[in-house]
């Protein structure tokens, strides 16, 4: 039986740092085989790094979330080199979100196009956050020629046409918690349309648990819940879910297959 993996989480967080042993243990007792702690600032690169060097299941990402503000800048330069960690896979979590940031959006263009120039040189994937700037968002990633890195559009929420749009630039589209809400139309929608080898799933814990523990403190886990519900929307077996994605994740991130045990 093949393993399930995590796309995108946040280890290092308090609510999860603090057990770390007992949300591997779950973990592994779920048939999850890895979990990629993604960064959002350089100041906690470190503590992600920690988790990621100690324990064989997590993989890492370097870059400084949208959302951040008051933090370290990262140059290209800098990004490459951080990536050069073994256990970095991927570029990221960037991207564009205006729902917090609706005024000022320019300083965001600039740090998406920065980390979309550190992926291109350094030969990784992209981690990308977008929302509430789909539209900027598919923009930016054209005219830095983001399709070159590839990557993964990381708990999607736009419509259909968006994720169309992301495909055609070589993106992969990876499913979170919301596709077990019953009134998330638009993400089931999303989830029976997506081609089944460009879907990954993920937890973005500790936020946005899956049904049946929506409102409580999220995990990697509970990934196979969110693959239960697209397995269950799509007509597929668990089984060739599971399958699917796990297969997905090591194609787009190639350098996770010699990193994690199998």
């Amino acid at each position: 039986m093949g393993m399930l993996v995590d796309s995108h989480c946040h280890l290092d967080f308090p609510k999860l740092s603090g057990h770390i042993e007992q949300v591997l243990e779950s973990m592994h007792e779920n048939g999850v085989g890895c979990a990629v702690c993604i960064g959002v600032t350089l100041e906690d690169l470190p503590r992600v790094l920690m988790l990621a060097e100690a324990w064989p299941t997590i993989l890492a990402s370097v870059g400084v979330h949208p959302e951040s503000t008051g933090v370290r800048e990262p140059t290209p330069d800098e990004l490459v080199e951080l990536a050069r960690h073994p256990r970095i896979i991927a570029i990221g979590e960037t991207g564009l979100d205006y729902y917090w940031h609706k005024d000022a959006p320019e300083w965001q263009r600039e740090r998406f196009r920065t980390h979309i120039r550190a992926a291109r040189a350094a030969g990784k994937p992209l981690v990308i956050h977008t929302r509430e700037a789909a539209a900027d968002t598919l923009r930016v990633m054209r005219e830095e020629e983001a399709g070159e890195a590839g990557g993964v559009m990381h708990c999607f929420t736009e419509t259909w046409p968006v994720a169309e749009a992301a495909l055609d630039q070589g993106f992969y589209i990876s499913l979170s918690g919301i596709v077990t809400f019953k009134n998330a139309l638009t993400v089931r929608e999303v989830a029976g349309r997506v081609p089944l080898d460009r879907l990954l799933v993920e937890t973005d814990s500790p936020y946005l648990a899956p049904v049946p523990y929506r409102g409580k403190t999220n995990q990697p886990a509970y990934v196979k819940h969110v693959a239960e519900e697209i397995a269950r929307l799509r007509g597929l077996s668990y089984q060739d879910l599971v399958d699917a994605t796990t297969r997905n994740f090591f194609r787009l991130f190639p350098d996770a297959r010699t990193k994690v045990p199998q």
